[in-house]
């Protein structure tokens, strides 16, 4: 019995060591060097006297449109002296992130070696949410005062389905997003099914650039709101396919089950305990299944058209 429950343990162990998910060795070997800019920091220890020195380093953050008087009053305007608090006290170092960025930085270079790796800059942005992070070749700027956590009180009035995702464990999720919107091809056509498609080649390419990261982070969804989607996959295909609604090109498609939202509209009784943004969980579907039935390059797929890939996927939730 000692021995059956000796073996036993060992299994489970070995079982648990086989499932850990590792950077794959030739992607870990990509040299990254990345310089991190804590303006934040800077802007808040600031003062009159250190205006000019910051315009003249900093000059694309600093609007020309703006007087010198403006930003005298912005050091010490009460909002701007507690975001700054706020941010220092959720962000006192940027080790853990700036690591993350490397990992994300690592795959991106691996599959793109023309990429520059930019350097980071945080802000504060007076909680610009729409706006959390901007890629513009060398440099990448991050608004920290938008990843204080989903519960912040500067959060109040902003749909929880938004701010849910006001974490620090966004950031990465944000920038690999804004990387993959540019290179992946926009469908053609306005089809619901190459929309869908469009959207699930993105999450797919998410998910190779962002190795470690849970499937759930990747979509935007807490670990509830994937499991719903997993265990009800069938049958939103099903009313997708009961409702004809595949080629159809009614652009009301997209605010009921692909643009952010607190919940996917089928017009049914339990709308409200669906996650929003469904469609997009069908297409990375449609997508992983077509990965894993042809062997093709990720960077091929992404400029693929959605009728090859759905002929191809052999998709059967």
């Amino acid at each position: 019995m000692k021995n059956l429950l000796m073996l036993f343990l060992l299994s489970v162990f070995f079982l648990g060591c086989a499932e850990e998910v590792k950077i794959p060795s030739e992607i870990e070997n990509q040299p990254v060097d990345m310089e991190v800019v804590r303006f934040d920091k800077e802007f808040a220890a600031a003062t009159n006297s250190d205006l000019s020195e910051l315009t003249t380093r900093y000059p694309y953050l600093f609007s020309k449109k703006y007087p010198d008087e403006y930003w005298y009053q912005k050091f010490k305007d009460t909002i701007q002296l507690e975001l700054n608090t706020e941010v220092l006290k959720e962000f006192p170092d940027f080790k853990e992130e700036k690591e993350s960025l490397q990992d994300l930085f690592k795959h991106i270079t691996y599959y793109y070696p023309q990429v520059t790796v930019p350097k980071i800059i945080t802000i504060t942005s007076e909680v610009d949410y729409r706006n959390k992070v901007v890629l513009a070749d060398s440099l990448l700027v991050i608004a920290l005062d938008t990843y204080l956590g989903a519960e912040h009180h500067f959060y109040t009035g902003i749909p929880r389905f938004q701010s849910k995702n006001f974490r620090k464990e966004q950031i990465d999720v944000d920038v690999a997003a804004i990387f993959v919107k540019g290179v992946v091809s926009k469908p053609k056509n306005i089809e619901f099914l190459s929309e869908m498609i469009y959207e699930g080649k993105k999450l797919f390419a998410m998910k190779r650039l962002l190795t470690l990261k849970p499937e759930y982070e990747i979509m935007g969804y807490t670990k509830e709101e994937l499991n719903f989607a997993q265990q009800n996959e069938r049958n939103i295909w099903e009313y997708f396919i009961k409702k004809e609604l595949l080629y159809s090109t009614d652009r009301k498609l997209l605010s009921r089950f692909m643009n952010p939202a607190p919940f996917s509209k089928f017009y049914l009784e339990f709308d409200n305990e669906t996650p929003g943004r469904i469609a997009r969980f069908i297409g990375f579907e449609i997508v992983k299944s077509y990965m894993e039935n042809n062997d093709v390059p990720l960077k091929t797929m992404l400029i693929q058209d959605a009728a090859t890939i759905f002929a191809a996927a052999k998709y059967k939730p």
